[in-house]
Order: structure tokens, then C-alpha cells, then sequence
């Protein structure tokens, strides 16, 4: 399924725009792509056949078998770049003069539409609403729990981190291209993709101040789990629509949990009355496997 190759030798206009997608969120929504780092990030990503544009690779050395298989695997367009070039994509949190700091592989994945359609919600499903989360590294965390413990897709709501932020990605490690990921831009534009399905939905909120501790709660129906911001917690919108808020029970010097954590603690709990979502394994590029789960 492979192209020929082509090389990328300057800094040309292709290659502005590549670079644009690592800090500037408007030119990704206005072109329609973003970056994706790391092995795992771009095995899901081929795996579960998400559009790409382009696959980038360093042109100075021999690529791994890992590289080379990635490559023959996928019809996207391939190009060639020189070693400064692939470094000035790289993951920009890479500690410098380590393995990463010149990445051996990059994927040019494209934005899909933001359509709560892409979710079934299914007779039983469970969905994580984060509501305005501030920082990618919450959102691709919560991501990473959502696809562990069986959700069927997650809801970004309102002003919020941007689901395509290289650092939502890599916080993701993957799971962003295992679930469906949306971006909507108010409460009621979910309540009324909720109102179209086949029957009512729970909405579950999270507050340390909620009345209803957490292994009290019913998390077993179909379910919208409500994670507010990281420093406001739910909007007055959210908290308006919840059939029930939960608290998760703390102890320490701790006042509260992280965002990204709190909502962890909750999923688990609704795997666990949902007797845990089976896993299925995937060969990985070292021998090893990587796993995923099949859904509630």
C-alpha cells in the first residue's frame, strides 16, 4: 500500500505548516491536522485506521522494522526529511540529546468532524463529559482511563484544551484513536444528542461536595460521567443536568484529587459494577503486546 517516497531538504512551505501544528491551534482546526509522536500513539493510530495525510521519517539512517512495517502498512504520503528537520517537529517536551529529541517516525493524522454521532452510546454505554478542562495532559490522561475502563467516547465541553494538542496526544499514549473524541461547544448541545437516543441517560457529576459518596452511586445504566474543570469544577449548566453528583471519600492533607484522577477513580468504579470491560491484546513493535478493551 506504500508510496514513493519523496524528501523534504528546506524549511518550505509544507514544512511551515507541519511546524504550525505543534503550538498553534487555530492552524490546526484551519487546516485540518495535527501531530502524532511516539510508537504506540501512531501503531493505535494505523491500527484503528485513522486518516492520515503524511508519514515523515529521518532520511539518515536505516529505520526500524517498526518504522519500515508502519510505513508499508499505510497509503498516506510518505516524505523523507533531514535530521534537523525531523527535530524541529519533535516532541517539544523530549529531554534534549536523548532517543526522542529526533523522532525516527511522525504522523500528519486529520481532524475528524466534530460529531456526537461518532458515540453510540448503546443500551448500557458509559460517556465521559470533561467540562472546559484547562490542560491537554488532564484531557489526554482522562482519555487514557475513558478507553481502560470501557467508555464508549469521551465529550470535550465548552472552552477547553484542544483534543489535537501534540501534548493531548501524547498524554493519550493512543487511546485518542481507540475512542471517539468529541468536541462540543455547550451543555445543551450534548443533552440534545442524549434526548435522540433510545432512552434515558443518568447524568453523573463529580464534586468533593457531592451528596452521594462514590461506592453509593448506581453507575451500571447508560450513564454521562461529568468531570468538571480542573479549578471550577462543573458548570452551573452540568450541575443543573445531573441526576446525581458523587464524591469520592479522601483521606490525608490532600483537599481534593486532580481532575484527570478523580475522574480515573470514578470510571474504575463503573467498570467494576460493569464486571470490568474485557481486554484483547495486539502484537506491539518489541515482541511484547499492546492491549485494549472491548467495549461494555
Amino acid at each position: 500500500m506504500s508510496r514513493a517516497t519523496r524528501r523534504v531538504t528546506t524549511r518550505n512551505a509544507r514544512f511551515q505548516q507541519w511546524e504550525s501544528l505543534l503550538a498553534n491551534r487555530s492552524k490546526r482546526h484551519r487546516l485540518g491536522e495535527f501531530l502524532v509522536h511516539g510508537v504506540r500513539p501512531i501503531t493505535l493510530a494505523l491500527r484503528h485506521e485513522w486518516p492520515l495525510s503524511a508519514l515523515l521519517h529521518r532520511d539518515d539512517r536505516a529505520l526500524s522494522s517498526w518504522a519500515r512495517e508502519a510505513l508499508a502498512g499505510s497509503d498516506a504520503e510518505q516524505l523523507a526529511l533531514a535530521p534537523d528537520l525531523m527535530q524541529a517537529l519533535a516532541d517539544r517536551d523530549a529531554p534534549a540529546g536523548s532517543d526522542a529529541d529526533v523522532p525516527e517516525l511522525l504522523a500528519v493524522a486529520r481532524i475528524p468532524p466534530p460529531d456526537l454521532a461518532r458515540i453510540d452510546l448503546g443500551r448500557d454505554g458509559l460517556v465521559v463529559v470533561f467540562d472546559r478542562p484547562s490542560s491537554p495532559g488532564n484531557l489526554g490522561t482522562l482519555i487514557r482511563s475513558a478507553d481502560a475502563f470501557g467508555a464508549r467516547g469521551v465529550v470535550v465541553c465548552g472552552h477547553a484544551a484542544d483534543l489535537w494538542d501534540p501534548r493531548t496526544v501524547r498524554a493519550s499514549t493512543g487511546s485518542l484513536f481507540a475512542l471517539p473524541c468529541v468536541p462540543a461547544a455547550a451543555t445543551q448541545d450534548v443533552l440534545r444528542w442524549v434526548e435522540r437516543g433510545p432512552g434515558p441517560v443518568a447524568v453523573v457529576g463529580t464534586d468533593e461536595t457531592g451528596p452521594t459518596a462514590l461506592p453509593e452511586a448506581e453507575l451500571r445504566g447508560p450513564t454521562l460521567l461529568v468531570v468538571g474543570n480542573e479549578t471550577a469544577g462543573m458548570s452551573a449548566g452540568w450541575r443543573d443536568a445531573c441526576t446525581q453528583v458523587v464524591r469520592i471519600p479522601i483521606g490525608g492533607d490532600a483537599s481534593s484529587l486532580n481532575a484527570a484522577s478523580a475522574g480515573t477513580v470514578v470510571l474504575y468504579e463503573a467498570a467494576r459494577q460493569r464486571g470490568f470491560p474485557a481486554r484483547r491484546a495486539w502484537p506491539s513493535p518489541d515482541g511484547g503486546r499492546i492491549c485494549g478493551h472491548a467495549e461494555l
